[in-house]
């Protein structure tokens, strides 16, 4: 049974309901950036997803691997559906300082002719001129109702933002609130625009992770897709709209200048509130987090059950529910074979549509079980669904081999950190499901036919049979293997067990992975402790487990003078080295 959504947290605490939980009553007192966000949650929710749902018979509802970094390109725009973007500062606005562009809207104790809060004739004029505005921004459709609605009241005031949403939604540009001089927020003001020095912030990042060089256009060609992907994933985007870059370029600016701040986003394509905040543990970027409603996929039974019981559906029919995201996001790591991961999700939190209570013990989007059931799903033709491929074609459904290609290409891109990263009995589900179709006899005149799409999806797949093991390198420099310590000599025993595998299979060959392994061989192969108990000692020195030690440390010298002969003989066969294959 669904809710209506005028009942949204009409049992939350701290905010009283009236008008049929349309509005808000009595005045509201909120001094902290975290109160504000809770506030802003509760109205955001309710108005800009929940109210549209139950007005949109058909409303576009997100897919929860939509959620799932890294993000993909949007597919279409619902007009009809709510979009802006806002930006909040702990502190009062400083117009004449500001970084930023946007028309004023004032409280009474902005100005200095108030003490106080005292009423002074100034009240009305205040008010007058704040409706005069904001009514100068609205469509001409729309003044004679907002001035029926407001006027003689001043919409500077948070209890009257719920209202004041239906014109908000309607102006291009973004919102802002900041503090008065006694710390409680207001709408300060409206169609502001977000400076976004794109060109400078691409360029400077590829730089500092050293993917551009100077002079070398070459490398900046086929490198920038990367870079600009990479930095706007870290603010919780794909490479999109204009809304969210500049919002995504404004938050890195403020967090740089230790502003105190949260700017939030609604996409009219992603159905998305995304919202970006400083936070004390965010030592190097802003939190990102996202918010949307959700589907639950019916084969999670357990979690439908308990949903259900603690009466977490916003429409139990079709499962939907609100979910909220948290992202922890990684810095750039040149020698990790997942050098892209700019986000992993930290948290999963689903709300309680009517207490705003929260659930964080549910596996809502990283559930390996479905995943897998999808991967079988498109393998079989039976996926029923859409995916934009390469960024460049709508491919709907799965019922002829070159979608089902297309739709493989775009699901290993799409999980492609995660199949690396994941347990080997994941992997073993994955490799079941590809290997049935993609080596298939029954299928080869098919794949000669569309031989091109085939090698693409084929080197998807090596790519991350590769990188696999590269991934266990990486973690043996830390000596951990599957999880569990080991000692120098097993390091090195898995080691060369491993490089000796990945010598015969670099027959498909990644420059990236190659140079990866050869920058993990030299860590090891620098290891203090090996060289000065090991390699440096003579043999009579040597226990046998030394001796052994000693033997395996030479085989890892020559594996790594293979692995340096092959990628010198590549490089001379092919000068310019390949795009990326992890983009």
């Amino acid at each position: 049974m669904a809710m209506i959504w005028e009942e949204a947290f009409t049992r939350s605490a701290g905010i009283a309901w009236k008008d049929n939980g349309k509005a808000i009553e009595g005045i509201l007192h909120i001094n902290t950036l975290d109160a504000l966000k809770r506030f802003l949650d509760v109205v955001h929710i309710k108005y800009c997803l929940l109210k549209p749902y139950f007005e949109n018979e058909n409303y576009p509802l997100v897919e929860s691997r939509e959620l799932l970094p890294s993000f993909e390109v949007d597919l279409f725009e619902f007009k009809e559906l709510p979009g802006f973007s806002m930006v909040a500062f702990e502190r009062p606005i400083d117009s004449l300082h500001e970084i930023f562009q946007f028309d004023r809207v004032h409280n009474i104790l902005d100005l200095p002719e108030t003490s106080g809060g005292v009423a002074c004739p100034l009240l009305n004029t205040v008010g007058a001129q704040n409706l005069q505005t904001f009514r100068s921004r609205l469509p001409r459709k729309s003044h004679e109702k907002f001035m029926q609605q407001f006027g003689g009241k001043d919409i500077s005031y948070l209890e009257h933002y719920p209202v004041l949403l239906e014109y908000l939604l309607q102006l291009e540009r973004g919102q802002v609130m900041s503090t008065d001089r006694n710390g409680e927020f207001y709408l300060s003001g409206v169609y502001a625009s977000f400076p976004s020095d794109l060109d400078s912030e691409i360029k400077r990042f590829g730089f500092k992770i050293k993917k551009f060089r100077p002079g070398d256009n070459c490398l900046y060609e086929r490198n920038r897709l990367f870079v600009y992907q990479f930095l706007m994933e870290l603010y919780g985007f794909p490479i999109v709209s204009e809304r969210r870059t500049s919002s995504a370029l404004f938050s890195r600016r403020l967090f740089r200048m230790g502003e105190r701040f949260l700017i939030r986003v609604l996409g009219q394509s992603d159905r998305t509130i995304t919202t970006l905040y400083s936070h004390p543990r965010a030592k190097h970027y802003p939190r990102a987090e996202k918010v949307a409603l959700v589907s639950v996929d019916k084969e999670q039974k357990e979690a439908l059950a308990i949903l259900k019981r603690d009466g977490f559906f916003v429409d139990e029919e079709k499962r939907v529910i609100i979910l909220r995201i948290l992202y922890k996001q990684h810095r750039f790591n040149p020698f990790n074979v997942r050098e892209d991961r700019a986000l992993s999700v930290l948290r999963q939190e689903v709300i309680h549509p009517l207490t705003g209570e929260v659930l964080s013990d549910l596996n809502i989007i990283k559930d390996t079980y479905n995943m897998i059931l999808r991967l079988t799903d498109i393998v079989r033709g039976e996926y029923m669904g859409i995916i934009t491929f390469k960024r460049q074609e709508i491919v709907k459904d799965t019922d002829t081999h070159d979608k089902r290609l297309k739709f493989l290409y775009s699901w290993l891109s799409k999980h492609q950190r995660r199949i690396i990263g994941y347990s080997d009995e994941f992997y073993a589900g994955v490799v079941k499901a590809l290997d049935s179709y993609l080596l298939n006899p029954d299928n080869y005149d098919t794949f000669n036919d569309l031989h091109d799409l085939y090698q693409e999806v084929w080197a998807k797949y090596s790519y991350i049979q590769q990188a696999r093991k590269v991934k266990l390198l990486e973690d043996l420099l830390d000596r951990e293997y599957k999880g569990k310590k080991v000692s120098y000599l097993e390091m090195l025993q898995v080691m060369t067990d491993v490089l000796n595998d990945l010598k015969f299979e670099i027959v498909n060959y990644f420059d990236e992975l190659v140079g990866n392994v050869l920058a993990i061989g030299e860590q090891i192969l620098s290891d203090r402790y090996l060289l000065r108990n090991y390699f440096e000692k003579e043999d009579d020195e040597l226990t046998e487990y030394g001796k052994k030690t000693k033997k395996l440390y030479s085989r890892l010298v020559s594996l790594l003078d293979e692995f340096r002969s092959i990628r010198k003989s590549r490089r001379e066969r092919n000068p310019a080295p390949a795009l990326t294959t992890a983009m």
